[in-house]
């Protein structure tokens, strides 16, 4: 193991049983990444980006693969030792509001975790209250709002409380499901700047998953693209704006909005139906969409294969 490698994933699958056949979800995925850095996740809803993070969890149980955090692989540890091991892995929630109890307020919020890892009594109330009003300070919620709850919050502050959470634990690993795409673009905002400043500050490693592309081209230092579980193009950030290799990705960028109604953009429009995720054929699985497809796409896996230094995709136009 390298020494700056925080996580590594090996082969990870996961498969879900469905009256039509086993769903492919997570196939094959591998990659590393080095403590206090960013790895941004990202393709269309359905592509297997929340599941594969809550694989990495071990909050789904895995098909097949193993995953190494800090050289140990997690998927052969006691439920004791993955207790434990949670402290330093931890997730935030997509939606705020249906990841908080709605009859805690934000102070129990906060301390369940410390009590549950046994970092603090449920008797010492001081205590609990006072790392509570420093986490809250951290992310920006003013102490009145120690005793609110949920419901009396907006998503910004909501948001702010599951991430104040997170950090109770002091985790080295941070796993962001979509984070802010049920916020306003104004709170997305804050809360993006929060998440770097912390990082920045407690040098925490984020997997940061998401389908905004615009997003995590200023978070990331490397991108992962997936479509129907699998992976179709890795690079550093830059990288992968400057020069993306595999169609998919191409027409993902093309997408991105442009705030300038007289810009000329060249959008790549996708045509075709979706391959099934259940029990699919070998062979790409963008090539019923591809505008580049031809037979030698189907019939057998592409390989992911690394084109250029530190770029990664799948792909036979390469």
């Amino acid at each position: 193991m390298a020494e700056a490698e925080l996580l590594r994933v090996e082969g990870l699958k996961k498969y879900f049983n469905t009256p039509g056949g086993l769903l492919h979800a997570v196939d094959n995925v591998n990659f590393t990444v080095n403590r206090g850095e960013t790895l941004g996740i990202v393709g269309e809803s359905g592509c297997g980006k929340s599941t594969l993070g809550r694989v990495i969890l071990r909050l789904y149980e895995p098909t097949a693969g193993r995953v190494f955090f800090e050289g140990f692989n997690i998927f052969t540890y006691s439920k004791q030792a993955m207790k434990r091991t949670r402290r330093d892995m931890q997730i935030i929630f997509q939606d705020p509001f249906a990841s908080l109890n709605p009859r805690m307020t934000v102070s129990e919020t906060i301390s369940e975790a410390l009590i549950i890892q046994r970092l603090y009594s449920p008797m010492d109330k001081e205590g609990l209250e006072k790392r509570s009003l420093e986490l809250m300070e951290m992310v920006g919620l003013a102490p009145r709002l120690i005793n609110t709850y949920p419901h009396e919050l907006d998503g910004g502050r909501r948001q702010r409380i599951g991430i104040a959470r997170v950090l109770a634990l002091n985790p080295k690993l941070i796993i962001c499901d979509e984070p802010v795409s049920a916020l306003d673009v104004s709170i997305q905002a804050q809360i993006l700047n929060l998440m770097q400043d912390l990082q920045d500050e407690l040098g925490f490693t984020y997997l940061f998953i998401t389908h905004d592309l615009s997003v995590v081209k200023h978070l990331s230092d490397d991108i992962l693209v997936m479509y129907l579980g699998q992976m179709v193009e890795k690079a550093p950030a830059a990288k992968l704006f400057e020069k993306p290799i595999h169609p998919y990705t191409q027409a993902l960028l093309s997408a991105i909005p442009v705030p300038d109604p007289d810009f000329n953009v060249k959008r790549t429009i996708l045509k075709g139906e979706l391959t099934s995720p259940i029990d699919p054929a070998p062979g790409c699985r963008f090539a019923r969409r591809c505008p580049q497809a031809r037979e030698s796409c189907l019939g057998e896996d592409i390989p992911f294969r690394e084109l250029e230094k530190d770029h990664f995709a799948a792909c036979t136009m390469a």
